[in-house]
């Protein structure tokens, strides 16, 4: 039998793809991620499609889309009897197949101890849950620190959430899930494979690096914003009155070119943190001599706005908001190489299990990335949806649905800023029409299996079961879906 791969999930948060140097960014150099692209494939149209934190993180535990695990924003988490209904999270399934499993820093679970079939847990939470007391809490804790809100920061509403972390780089909260993984692939012993999923709270707001880091960053040299010319003006009032809220608390009513550009600028040093924390993990891999056996997968769970048509933060579908890095590399992985195929942070789902030799439930959503030799179907289209709107793309055409009444139609060939809403427009209304109808399809097939474990029968079954119609029969509750 061949040797499996160790798996690694390597998932920042917050992280657009044109921020890393492997995907053409020229103001900033991430060598280490760029390492490996260099070893596997790049894709390029890679696409969180439920692009908030909760929702991202469900789907891709479960491989099921956000409107059949019904989490659809941040308020809401999976059912606990999952297993009863014939669900099961890739690191039960992994761990069925004779792997270690492990998640290190953000998950985002709720509760926030949850194991979720993790055998080994590290947790360092959410930036913004400063009252969490996880793993993290406690390591500032011992060194005579804590947590701090934004707020509490000085620059922090001057700077609409950039400004200097008072944490020293040596207690960051990036820094200590990049070591706590160095640790745990220093001290792995076991017999079995592993498979660890590294979740960094960064990139994500407040956008505070350590000043070594944003040293020789000039925001003059960061790329402009699409500006807010043809932005809904009811999606940019909600995202300012979401950003009012205490989890935040700065207000984005006025938001100047200068705002913009200060904030990208803080960004991007902290993309550079992660980047040297990945390489400390990658380094790690080498001494350890794992890192030949490793399959590695690098993504994200959504992007940023970043002052992109006049917002921030994310929960759209527009491009910065959904368009994500994912790499994959390693074991009879080729490369380098770029491939154009579409695909979805939910096929890292699938792409786990199949690599680790775990057969791929018939109920999933997620389909194996290409590059790992199984066998698929590639996506004619992606669908995403959230509690705000539903989007269907095919990786020209984006047609997208919102709660406010808005609908936006982009040809992202001629378009890519996304600045032409062709809604409406008659010379498309074919392309609009057929899009439209591929996605209600999609949305009657997901809201249908949502609600599997409410079924009474399946087919004609009901009139195979000689207790129905007697007094007190009952029906099965819940309903497995295989």
């Amino acid at each position: 039998m061949p040797i499996r791969p160790n798996l690694l999930f390597l998932m920042p948060d917050q992280l657009r793809p044109d921020f890393l140097s492997c995907y053409g960014a020229d103001f900033i150099q991430t060598p280490h991620i760029d390492s490996l692209a260099a070893r596997g494939v790049r894709f390029e149209k890679a696409y969180s499609t439920f692009p908030i934190c909760v929702p991202a993180r469900a789907a891709l535990l479960t491989g099921l889309n956000a409107i059949r695990t019904g989490v659809t924003d941040n308020g809401q988490w999976l059912r606990p009897d999952l297993a009863a209904c014939g669900i099961h999270t890739w690191p039960e399934l992994l761990n069925g197949q004779g792997y270690y499993t492990g998640a290190i820093g953000k998950m985002h679970f709720y509760p926030w101890d949850i194991v979720h079939g993790f055998q080994y847990r590290v947790a360092s939470e959410d930036k913004r849950w400063i009252r969490v007391r996880d793993d993290y809490q406690e390591f500032l804790h011992s060194r005579g620190l804590r947590k701090l809100h934004g707020n509490e920061q000085a620059g922090y509403y001057g700077g609409k959430g950039a400004m200097i972390s008072p944490i020293p780089w040596e207690a960051s909260v990036d820094h200590f899930v990049g070591q706590e993984a160095v640790r745990f692939i220093d001290e792995y012993a076991d017999e079995g494979p592993f498979a660890l999923m590294v979740g960094f709270p960064g990139p994500h707001c407040p956008y505070d690096p350590t000043p070594d880091y944003l040293e020789g960053i000039d925001p003059a040299a960061m790329p402009p914003a699409i500006p807010a010319t043809h932005t809904p003006p009811e999606m940019i009032r909600g995202n300012v009155r979401g950003n009012l809220g205490d989890w935040n608390g700065v207000d984005y009513t006025e938001f100047t070119d200068a705002h913009k550009q200060k904030i990208r600028a803080h960004y991007t040093a902290l993309v550079k943190q992660i980047d040297n924390e990945i390489g400390d993990i990658l380094a790690a891999l080498e001494r350890t001599g794992q890192l030949e056996n490793t399959l590695i997968i690098f993504a994200s769970d959504h992007g940023d706005y970043l002052g992109d048509h006049g917002m921030i933060g994310k929960s759209s579908f527009y491009e910065a908001s959904i368009h994500v890095p994912l790499i994959l590399c390693g074991p009879e992985v080729s490369g380098p190489a770029a491939s154009q195929e579409i695909v979805a942070l939910l096929d890292v789902t699938a792409s786990l299990l199949h690599a680790g030799g775990a057969p791929l439930p018939g109920y999933l959503d997620s389909r194996p990335l290409p590059g790992l030799g199984a066998e698929r179907t590639p996506h004619d289209y992606l669908f995403g949806a959230t509690s705000g709107g539903w989007m269907i793309y095919d990786g020209r055409w984006k047609l997208c649905k919102y709660a406010t009444g808005d609908i936006l139609f982009f040809d992202l060939a001629s378009d890519p800023t996304e600045e032409r809403n062709l809604a409406g427009d008659p010379v498309h209304l074919p392309r609009y029409l057929a899009l439209d109808a591929a996605l209600t399809q999609e949305l009657l097939r997901s809201v249908t299996a949502a609600n599997f474990d409410q079924r009474v029968y399946t087919g004609n079954s009901l009139w195979a079961d000689d207790n129905f119609g007697k007094r007190g029969w009952q029906r099965v509750y819940p309903q497995r879906i295989g």
